[in-house]
């Protein structure tokens, strides 16, 4: 799960992680680790196929300055649920979460699909690994060229923490 559609990227597209730096960096992770068919995602009905993993965002539409407002969040959050229910919720399920505000989201959407709201409250913190009821949360830093151009999050990092979470949602 992302933070929202980037202006010049998803929301321009119309498929999340589409057509920005940011998905180009995640898309290349998600190949290497055998999450994606591809090493690229440019436009939908590219070809692109995510083998048991779902792309999402917690808010749904391109937010002012790249930061979205609570109530977007709480306007969005709906949906987020209903995703996060096609998912199941009979069985466990490995979340992912890119970047701190995303972290939250996830949180604040396990909790109101039956999910424990975990005490002390979780901290976000790059390859950091929650239980959370039945299901599994992982947190990465997001793919932004704020973190990649700075070497805060690299391919090594990232596929790290794509891997840890894919070979726990096989082992469900």
């Amino acid at each position: 799960m992302g933070l929202a559609p980037a202006a010049h990227g998803g929301n321009r597209t119309g498929r999340i992680f589409t057509g920005d730096e940011s998905g180009n960096f995640l898309f290349r992770a998600l190949h290497a680790v055998g999450l994606s068919n591809q090493p690229h995602s440019i436009r939908p009905g590219d070809g692109l196929e995510l083998p048991g993993a779902l792309l999402t965002a917690a808010v749904k539409c391109a937010p002012p300055d790249n930061r979205p407002l609570p109530a977007e969040f709480d306007n969005c959050r709906e949906y987020l649920v209903r995703e996060t229910g096609v998912l199941g919720s009979d069985s466990p399920r490995v979340l992912l979460a890119l970047g701190g505000l995303a972290f939250e989201s996830c949180l604040s959407a396990l909790a109101e699909t039956g999910a424990p709201r975990l005490r002390p409250r979780p901290r976000f913190a790059h390859g950091a690994r929650y239980s959370v009821g039945r299901d599994v949360l992982y947190a990465s830093y997001h793919p932004s060229q704020q973190n990649t151009f700075t070497g805060r999050l690299t391919q090594r990092m990232l596929r790290a923490v794509l891997r840890r979470a894919a070979l726990e949602a096989e082992s469900l």
